[in-house]
């Protein structure tokens, strides 16, 4: 398994979340159990190769991360999402951006870039093109913000 494809399975958990109000070791614990998850596989191959240790870390540590995060991350979405109320967006989009705005901040071995275009190829495969660039934009931006502020200090 790639680490596309654990943040891949990272986004769905983050989503998961959203339906089950699970906290988020839980949801981590249910979909990724060795007994449930080749059944996932059937619904999309992201579950045929199952997460490696490192993968797992990973996942465990954004899900989480995301989850104490949230109304941080929201609130960025918020400030760069001009124009559009953020209820507007899918709750799959958000999140998707809500993990690329926590990589770019808290995670130190993905690439700004990385997060946004990781980020722009799963927001295009779930909710299609135009939210791609959408996402791209805001995501942009934020990450524009950032290196405006190294630069003031």
């Amino acid at each position: 398994m790639t680490r596309a494809d654990a943040r891949e399975l990272a986004v769905h958990l983050i989503y998961a979340r959203e339906f089950t109000g699970e906290e988020p070791e839980q949801v981590v614990a249910t979909r990724l159990n060795k007994e449930y998850y080749p059944s996932l596989s059937q619904e999309n191959a992201v579950y045929t190769d199952r997460p490696s240790n490192s993968q797992l870390r990973y996942i465990d540590s954004v899900v989480s991360g995301v989850a104490n995060r949230s109304d941080e991350l929201n609130e960025v979405i918020k400030r760069f999402s001009i124009g559009w109320d953020i209820s507007r967006i899918s709750r799959l989009t958000r999140c998707v951006m809500e993990l690329a705005i926590y990589e770019i901040l808290y995670v130190d071995d993905v690439p700004t870039g990385v997060a946004i275009s990781e980020a722009v190829r799963l927001a295009k495969l779930y909710d299609g093109d135009d939210t791609g660039a959408f996402t791209n934009g805001i995501l942009g931006a934020f990450a524009r913000s950032l290196t405006g502020n190294k630069e003031e200090n």
